[in-house]
């Protein structure tokens, strides 16, 4: 059976109090919309119509990489409202039409896919996700008959003292008939407190026709919806929770979860290691039996196997298996460090091929430069990468020692199996098998102290 979805998202979000549309805040690395959307995806749904309106040319370049069309709602009169402005995206399809909320990133592909089942299955022409809460406070309502059939969806300003105190709520997630929902719209009305045209009402229509209405019910932390920033936060802790969990039962240790911020794409290989503090970012990659103590940021970085990492920042760069990063090192992007390197305190390394092997221990800069396998970096060594108005390179070949306090001009080459010696400013090309001393001779003025200062 044909399956599509209407994901609503032009609402104002004023409770955010943001310049940012609601529905593009974070949760866990990715905007809250596109949860939605992928998780809509991974169930089987291909085709998704977003329904927009406030901040709606934000909202576009927001989710433009997930291929999906549009539908404007100018005006915010009710779900009901929004969901007749996607009117011509349902036109002429007969199926299945899921409709979501783009600020309910909580949602799983497994709620989804359950949904979309259980409507079809029980032949229903309309079916609700629902939850129960000890306290619903400001939910709309679901009010069954005494069999136990849905019977209607009353809205919380709208309820009588007897309906208020109904546990089971409404997530503002539905499954409807295509063709029986086209045919509802039409016959909603706002006669209500708000003076809005509520979607809800399309289901007393449909059990007002005798349709089969259905209704599932899930957990809360699923159809939590957030609506200010204290509610983002709260679903950030409930799907961070979710994917500390995953990753731990995938194999990674990790010392404690709750102070542990893993984005939702991140990959970890088994038996890795992740101590307090670690912020783990974007499409970051860590391999197996890696060990990454206090504090380290990891931002679209790709970490090979048995790799350690200590109190350092890694941003789009790679570091092959058996390296050592830190403590307080900071890896800036389009940077690829070797295998069975170090990579020690107080090093900056950027836009730079670091090759296998080699030790940059301490108190060193590295920018715009090939390094071979098996070089040594004195402590304070600097690449003199930028002239003031461009940024040049250096190459630096195999089995090079480079002595403390040494700076290196780009552009400019170090051949392999060279010397340089500590203090001295390179300029020119160093040939290979070479020791290179650039520094001025040094000059001892005897008696200088006692004739300077006791005259």
């Amino acid at each position: 059976m044909y399956k599509c979805a209407i994901i609503l998202a032009a609402g104002e979000g004023k409770r955010m109090k943001s310049n940012t549309p609601k529905v593009l805040h974070k949760v866990c690395g990715k905007e809250m919309i596109n949860h939605v959307i992928d998780n809509i995806r991974s169930a089987g749904i291909e085709e998704v119509n977003v329904v927009i309106g406030k901040g709606a040319g934000k909202v576009q370049k927001g989710t433009e990489s997930r291929n999906i069309s549009y539908s404007v709602q100018a005006e915010q009169l009710g779900t009901g409202h929004a969901v007749m402005c996607a009117e011509d995206f349902l036109k002429g399809k007969k199926g299945t039409v899921s409709i979501f909320v783009g600020d309910g990133p909580l949602i799983t592909e497994e709620t989804v896919r359950s949904l979309t089942n259980y409507h079809e299955a029980e032949g229903c022409s309309a079916t609700i996700l629902t939850s129960v809460m000890a306290d619903p406070l400001k939910y709309g309502r679901i009010i069954r008959n005494a069999n136990g059939e849905v019977e209607k969806i009353v809205e919380f300003k709208d309820c009588n003292e007897a309906e208020a105190k109904v546990n089971e709520i409404n997530s503002g997630m539905y499954c409807f008939d295509i063709e029986a929902l086209l045919n509802t719209l039409g016959k909603l009305n706002n006669n209500n407190n708000q003076n809005e045209y509520y979607l809800t009402d399309v289901i007393e229509i449909l059990k007002g026709e005798g349709k089969k209405v259905g209704a599932i019910a899930v957990d809360v932390d699923e159809i939590t919806a957030v609506n200010s920033k204290q509610e983002l936060s709260v679903a950030n802790e409930i799907m961070r929770s979710r994917i500390n969990k995953m990753h731990m039962d995938n194999g990674v240790i990790i010392m404690d979860p709750r102070s542990t911020y893993i984005d939702c794409d991140v990959v970890i290989g088994q038996d890795t290691i992740i101590y307090p503090g670690n912020v783990l970012e974007g499409k970051t990659v860590v391999g197996e039996e890696c060990t990454l103590y206090a504090n380290n940021r990891l931002t679209d970085a790709v970490i090979g196997d048995r790799v350690t990492i200590e109190s350092s920042v890694v941003l789009e760069s790679r570091v092959g298996e058996n390296t050592t990063v830190g403590p307080f090192a900071y890896i800036r992007p389009e940077t690829v460090i070797g295998s069975d390197a170090r990579i020690g305190d107080f090093v900056e390394i950027k836009k730079a091929t670091i090759g296998n092997g080699t030790k940059v221990s301490h108190l060193t800069y590295i920018g715009d430069a090939e390094v071979g396998e098996k070089c040594n970096f004195g402590c304070g060594t600097v690449v003199v990468n930028y002239n003031g108005k461009t940024k040049n390179k250096t190459i630096i070949g195999d089995n090079v020692f480079i002595g403390c306090n040494s700076n290196l001009i780009s552009p400019v080459e170090v051949e392999n199996n060279t010397y340089i010696a500590a203090g001295s400013t390179i300029t020119n090309k160093v040939p290979e098998g070479s020791l290179a001393i650039a520094r001025a001779r040094q000059v001892n003025k005897e008696n200088w102290v006692h004739d300077k200062y006791n005259k």
